[in-house]
This record gives structure tokens, sequence and C-alpha cells, in this order.
């Protein structure tokens, strides 16, 4: 499968708690932070959710 990366851009300040569990989720905490992914249907769903928030680069 491919890999994403995806980058957070924006706080997760007065979202709601299914946004900010889904950043944890996907393993972000800090604005800038850039995680690694593989390309599965589970991963671009919770990338969907909080899509107004991260960035997603493809390899």
């Amino acid at each position: 499968m491919a890999k994403i990366k995806v980058t957070k851009v924006k706080s997760a300040i007065n979202r709601t708690k299914n946004q900010k569990r889904t950043l944890e989720a996907l393993g972000l905490k800090k604005i800038g932070q850039v995680v690694e992914h593989e390309d599965t249907p589970n991963i671009l769903g919770m990338i969907n959710k909080v899509q107004h928030l991260v960035s997603v680069d493809k390899k």
C-alpha cells in the first residue's frame, strides 16, 4: 500500500471531542507535526473527519 504524510495545520481548540480524539488516534499533537500512515480505508476515513485541520501529501 501507498504511504501518506499527514500534517496538523490548525489547532483543535473549540473542536468537538470526536475531532480531538481522531487527531490523537492519528498521532497528531502539535501544530506542524507530521506522521506517516498507510493508505487504508480506516485512515482515510479518519482524515476525512478532520480534513479542515490537517494537510495530506501522498508519496
